[in-house]
């Protein structure tokens, strides 16, 4: 359920220009490849994944069969998958085998035979659809033809060499398997590190025979057809991302996740380099994911082009207004080295509604700040900054919430009222071309509230530990700022 980030990242691939030959998927990226070969765009891609139930993912199976817990072949069945999730995607198996333009291979394991087989798109079908994302114990295999087919990614993850043979010398990889040195407690954490050993095994294997067939290309030999060096270009998350019932339960949302691919491919398209990565397991190790706490946030107002001073803003007399919305979600990746940043910065993700410019813009940058502390001891902020793109031009939002020191201000105010300009350009050094004030309503803040939870916990008590020290920091700040004497 979590490629919906590589939906992002496919976005942001195609607003940079880049064209494929040639499109493989494994697991749950083969729904993403039905959705593109099905004739959506980028875009709508991620609209679908945005508005979509996750819940349809889970189906039951028949009331008898947990009557037989030994004997039971999953948890569930595919009958969500087929009638929900995919029409809702907008998968069509017709449109898919129809395609042109691009060829698509998907990638089933053939549980009988033991071996990965690539299907073509145009002799794909529905019962190799669901089998490509059929993971033992939560969904039960496909037969067909005398076989049983299931998920491929215990012996392969990312198809490379199949690329390779088809003759790409450039390719261009979104990882969404974890790689980090921690390794967690419980079953449901250990199941994952299996895939992840097994997914991150089979890809460096990979990588070890591109480099062998690098090395002799560059001796002069024809490998393959190839006579130019294979190169590799890799999207990935900073952290590896939260699992399938983090998303399932809405700790973390489809707009979080696409915006979260879409800024880490910016990120990458912005820094890479021709000759692309190193072909070293290295280079999907992802941090270790440490204590912290996240939440989401979405605040709307008007915002007033030729307007520069939120404070100042005078009724437009062109019309030239509209309302926007800011979709963030903060995430505090360490707890405890965010309290003792002077700065308190947090990472910031999330998309932009804004009806001149389209709605779901998803942000390739983005900044929070917590308490910061200004030139002035009496003032401190609230920062909240996306940066976006429209019309291939950059624009960047930079918002503050002005907290003061003064016992006569009012606190629901100041804490809750986002003075926003716009600027063009990458970040708010550019030109300011509009301006307004964005705010948080009491049922917004009643929604925040409810996402807000500790992330990468051992414990139900660490996790409330986490969300206690959270509070008291967020709450003595406000006391300082409100109701400790102001000093002469």
């Amino acid at each position: 359920m979590r490629v919906a980030y590589q939906a992002g990242v496919i976005r942001a691939l195609a607003e940079f220009g880049l064209e494929f030959a040639h499109a493989d998927g494994t697991s749950g990226g083969t729904i993403n490849l039905a959705m593109l070969l099905s004739g959506l765009s980028p875009v709508e891609m991620c609209d679908r994944w945005r508005t979509l139930d996750v819940k349809h993912f889970a189906s039951a199976m028949p009331l008898p069969e947990y009557l037989k817990p030994n004997q039971l072949l999953a948890m569930g069945d595919a009958d969500g998958l087929v009638r929900k999730v995919f029409p809702h995607l907008g998968i069509d198996v017709e449109k898919i085998n129809a395609a042109s333009g691009m060829q698509g291979t998907f990638n089933v394991c053939n549980y009988s035979r033991k071996t990965n087989e690539v299907i073509l798109h145009q002799e794909i079908d529905l019962d190799l659809l669901v089998a490509g994302v059929s993971l033992p114990i939560f969904m039960p295999p496909v037969a067909k033809g005398g076989d049983l087919y299931l998920d491929s990614v215990w012996i392969k993850d990312a198809n490379l060499m199949e690329a390779v043979r088809r003759g790409a010398d450039e390719l261009w990889l979104v990882w969404c398997i974890g790689n980090m040195r921690t390794y967690k407690r419980g079953f449901f954490n250990q199941y994952v590190h299996m895939i992840e050993l097994s997914a991150n095994g089979r890809l460096f294997e990979e990588f070890k025979q591109i480099s062998d067939i690098n090395g002799r290309i560059a001796t002069g030999e024809v490998v393959l057809g190839h006579t130019r060096p294979i190169r590799l270009h890799l999207v990935k998350p900073e952290y590896p991302l939260p699992l399938d019932p983090d998303f399932y339960l809405g700790r973390i949302d489809a707009v979080t996740l696409i915006a979260m691919g879409y800024a880490d491919a910016k990120k990458y398209l912005a820094s890479m380099k021709p000759e692309g990565v190193e072909l070293e397991p290295e280079i999907t190790l992802m941090k270790d994911p440490i204590l912290g706490i996240t939440f989401r946030e979405t605040m709307t107002g008007r915002i007033i082009f030729g307007q520069t001073d939120p404070k100042a803003m005078q009724p437009s007399k062109t019309g030239n207004d509209s309302i926007l919305a800011m979709h963030a979600t903060i995430t505090i990746q360490d707890l405890d080295c965010f309290i003792a940043d002077p700065n308190h910065l947090g990472q910031l993700n999330g998309a932009i509604d804004y009806p001149p410019f389209g709605q779901n813009i998803p942000a390739k940058s983005g900044v929070f700040n917590l308490f910061s502390p200004t030139d002035q001891p009496t003032l401190k902020l609230m920062v909240y900054e996306m940066g976006f793109e429209h019309e291939g031009k950059d624009y960047y939002l930079a918002g503050r919430k002005e907290v003061r020191k003064d016992p006569v201000v009012d606190m629901w105010k100041e804490t809750t009222t986002l003075y926003s300009q716009l600027h063009q350009g990458t970040d708010k050094s550019g030109p300011i071309v509009a301006a307004g004030v964005l705010s948080l309503g009491m049922t917004d803040l009643m929604k925040m509230i409810s996402t807000m939870h500790a992330i990468n916990a051992s414990s139900p008590v660490e996790a409330t530990d986490a969300m206690m020290r959270f509070g008291r920091f967020f709450m003595g700040e406000l006391w300082d700022t409100y109701f400790r004497k102001v000093k002469g």
